[in-house]
């Protein structure tokens, strides 16, 4: 009897559970000022005038497709200036931009009514900030993703889709000699760059395109082989010392670069680091870390859009790919890319967002893709923090 009174006593709960009704889901709210807060001091949104560092360049961009119509497959922008979702409200150059939604836009009128960004804004300040509730967005450091999440920020992470390596530059004799490169190559520990730098967000990099992108990234070695690295270093007669330069203003940089040192170290090879300010001629350096963000979640384009981003950076004739259709095309593209160890990858790394409780609709954006904030909406409801 008492079983058939538990079975009862189970099939009633289901029924008012089943009689609960549910929820209903909340609709987007128009209206509300999107707090944003970044790093970088744009001075300028004119697309043809160059930036001042690629950190400032890379947000430029990120603006631009706010206010811009479109952007084309090539990078140009569509329309004119307040064309796109958004148009200039206010603009104080280094310090404060206001966006005003644009009723006109094609696309549709964005939710929210306006977006305030705050520049110079230092990493920790924004992390206190997004912990705080004092501001609704903002890009967080990678290595710095854990730490925001302990402080309850919500944190959003892309696929690994930055690329740092080491491009040895030409005409330096320091590192004129394939060897010397291919020690330095096989000296360092990319897992423990990964693990204990980047707090474990991203991925040791091998070749120039990420496994989840292209399926082949495993066949490029990324562990330590310091056996070789200093066999290598005993067939070079006299100096091994090479200087690797890194931007003065990237945090990040400056630690990859102290320990490839370390790890050089190990292999009996000398690596000075040397902070390169923004605009400065890395002339005295026989190398320098570098970035390089994939354009594309598809591998060819990512792959040509990587190779002509290290040419420009490190000036390094890398001639631009085309056509790199099948995977066998760009695996062969991207090893032939790395023979002669002029180019070392290193890691990759995601981008890293923080988000107040109140934003709503937010898609992390795939590689190439420009920040969602047009789409997102605020939620008068939601919780605010003291």
């Amino acid at each position: 009897m008492s079983r058939r009174l538990a079975a009862s006593s189970a099939i009633i709960a289901a029924l008012a559970i089943l009689a609960i009704p549910a929820r209903p889901a909340r609709r987007p709210h128009y209206g509300g000022t999107l707090r944003v807060e970044i790093g970088s001091t744009v001075n300028s949104l004119d697309p043809a005038r160059a930036a001042a560092n690629p950190a400032d360049a890379t947000v430029e961009r990120e603006i631009e497709s706010l206010i811009y119509e479109k952007q084309n497959a090539d990078g140009s922008l569509a329309g004119v200036a307040g064309s796109g979702p958004f148009r200039i409200s206010e603009w104080e150059p280094g310090k404060r931009l206001t966006l005003a939604a644009n009723d006109d836009f094609p696309g549709g009128r964005p939710f929210v009514d306006s977006i305030e960004i705050d520049m110079g804004r230092s990493a920790h300040d924004r992390l206190v900030d997004l912990g705080l509730g004092r501001t609704d967005f903002s890009e967080i450091p990678a290595e710095d993703a854990r730490q925001a999440s302990g402080l309850g920020v919500r944190v959003s992470a892309t696929q690994p889709d930055e690329l740092i390596a080491i491009a040895f530059l030409p005409g330096h004799s320091a590192a004129d000699d394939v060897r010397l490169r291919e020690a330095v190559a096989d000296s360092i520990n990319r897992a423990a760059i990964v693990d204990f730098i980047l707090q474990k967000e991203g991925e040791a990099a091998g070749g120039l395109l990420p496994q989840w992108s292209s399926g082949t990234a495993f066949l490029f070695p990324t562990t330590p082989d310091t056996v070789h690295a200093k066999e290598l270093r005993s067939q070079i007669a006299g100096s091994s010392e090479i200087r690797l330069g890194y931007d003065s203003g990237d945090a990040l940089e400056e630690s990859i670069a102290e320990r490839i040192a370390v790890d050089a170290h190990e292999a009996g090879i000398t690596v000075a680091t040397d902070a390169i300010a923004p605009g400065a001629n890395a002339g005295r350096n026989d190398a320098r870390l570098v970035r390089a963000r994939m354009s594309s979640a598809k591998p060819g384009e990512a792959l040509t859009s990587i190779l002509s981003a290290l040419d420009r950076a490190a000036g390094i004739d890398v001639a631009p790919l085309r056509n790199l259709d099948s995977a066998e095309q760009i695996y062969a593209a991207g090893r032939g890319a790395l023979d002669g160890f002029h180019l070392v990858p290193v890691v990759w790394v995601p981008q890293v967002y923080g988000l107040s409780d109140r934003v709503r609709d937010w898609e992390t954006p795939a590689a190439g893709e420009s920040w969602p904030l047009a789409d997102v909406w605020l939620d008068p409801g939601a919780a605010t923090k003291n």
